[in-house]
This record gives structure tokens, sequence and C-alpha cells, in this order.
């Protein structure tokens, strides 16, 4: 069987993709941030009916990934990471930090030990987990997205540099989906160690700026790239964003300095218009 590790699998698409990959017959390695998520996974497993190996791997963590590189990993899927909401100029330095070691820092130190590994072995298969906001942005979301960024500049890098090793890479970039992380995202300035006078927003007043998608295309798609059942290197879910998704790439080009300037952007206020975990309407 192949060895399958998924960071941040306590949750969320890599919570589903590794079930998904046991039913496959997999050998999965399902990693989760803290130990008290351990005997949680065990037992949802156990209620699945699939086998799964539960490991405690904290991706910041030099001890947790170092332990990582005794498990022989052949497919490695960093789909761990964190959500920081606020405007760019009001996030405070530690949220600022904290975001980058773990969405970029961490996976990227993971990776690096685990890829000499898979070149040694002749083959290999490395997933990243970026997003539809490593490609566009919306306001309040522009710190996650710069880590998105980074993982897209990361990802397509290695690709080049790993090609003449036999190891693969891909990206899988999920759209507004509704599994609860795009809406806490916009909680988190709750526990800001900040003078909240000097805000530039009231955070009470926003909420994530688009209606959402039910995750299930995410799932499969996820877990057919893991499996090696897709072989594009991007895979943005749902399809339906794709054409959107290029157009927005192409407003930089056009956008002058002067754009808009003293009036409100359609995106801000969709903020203040949408409620919470509002579904995409059928």
């Amino acid at each position: 069987m192949t060895k399958v590790l998924i960071t941040g699998s306590g949750t969320g698409f890599g919570h589903e993709a590794a079930m998904r990959l046991a039913e496959k017959g997999f050998d999965v390695i399902a990693s989760v941030e803290i130990w008290a998520q351990v005997q949680t996974l065990k037992r949802q497993a156990a209620e699945r009916g699939v086998n799964l190996q539960v490991e405690k791997l904290d991706v910041t963590d030099d001890g947790d990934r170092k332990k990582a590189l005794t498990w022989d990993v052949e497919v490695l899927v960093n789909n761990a990471g964190v959500g920081e909401g606020g405007s760019t100029v009001d996030i405070p330095a530690e949220n600022i930090r904290r975001q980058f070691e773990v969405n970029v820092i961490g996976p990227l130190l993971l990776t690096q030990g685990i890829a000499k590994q898979m070149i040694k072995r002749g083959s290999g298969r490395i997933v990243w987990v970026s997003s539809r906001e490593g490609l566009n942005v919306n306001p309040f979301t522009g710190i996650y997205s710069a880590s998105k960024h980074a993982i897209e500049a990361i990802a397509e890098t290695m690709a080049y540099e790993l090609q003449e090793f036999g190891i693969e890479v891909a990206t899988v970039n999920p759209g507004p989906f509704l599994t609860g992380f795009n809406d806490r995202m916009f909680q988190t300035w709750q526990s800001w160690e900040d003078d909240a006078s000097e805000r530039l927003f009231d955070y009470s007043k926003l909420a994530f700026p688009r209606a959402q998608f039910d995750p299930e295309p995410v799932y499969a798609t996820l877990t057919a790239v893991a499996a090696g059942e897709v072989d594009t290197y991007r895979n943005l879910e749902p399809k339906s964003m794709i054409e959107e998704t290029k157009s927005l790439q192409q407003i930089p080009w056009d956008r002058k300095v002067t754009s808009g300037l003293k009036t409100r952007p359609e995106q801000v206020q969709a903020s203040y218009d949408m409620e919470p975990e509002t579904p995409v309407s059928e």
C-alpha cells in the first residue's frame, strides 16, 4: 500500500480526504495539530470503518517534523493551515507571523526532509493545498492570501526543481467552501492583543464576503489528486469559478493608482452586507 501523510486531518478537507484515501486502500497517516485531536480522530475513523495511523504533527514544531521523517512517506499532502482575517494595516505582528509559520514555513521545512527521502527512492508525490486566494485577493483576507501566494510560488518552483528526480508536484485550490474555516477567519480579531481604538475597521460588523459552496467537490478532487488519479498541476474548485479567477488575475495590469479613490470598493462593502455561513443558493 502507498503510504500517504495528510497534515491537518483533524477537520475540514484533510479530515475527509484522509478517510476517503483509507477507503481506497492507501496506508494513511492522518496528522493533527494537538494531542487532544488524536483520540477523537481515531474514534471517527473506527466509526467510519477505516484504518488510519493518527499522529500528532504540528508543522511548526521541529521535533514533530523530525518524527515525520521516520514514517517513509510516499505521498505528502500539505493541508494544514490557519486563516487570519482582518485588514492588512490592522492585523498584529504576532498574528502575521503565526499565519506564515503555519501556512508556509512549517510545511516547507517538513517538505524539505520528506522530498529528499522521495528523491532517494526515485518517486513520490507532493500535494500543496493552496487556495483560490493564492491566485486572487479579497479585502480582509490579504495576509492569509499572501501566505497562499507564497505557497503558489513554492509549489510551482518545486515542480521544476524536482521534475528530474521523478517527484510529482500538484496544487489544489479551493474557493469559498462552507466548512467553517472562512467564517472562523473573520472571528480571529476577538483575540488580538492590540489597541482596538486604532483599528481601521470595526470587525464586529464584517463577515466573509462571499456565499459558500458545499465542500464535496474539494473532497473528491483532493482525494483524486493525492491518489494520482488526476495529473493536472493546478486543480481549482469549484470549476465554475475558473474563468472568474483567470479574469481577476488581469485586473492589476489594468488598475490605476487613482482608481476609485475616496470611494468604498464593492468588495469591501460585501463584507458588511454578507451574513456569516451563507451557503450558495442552488
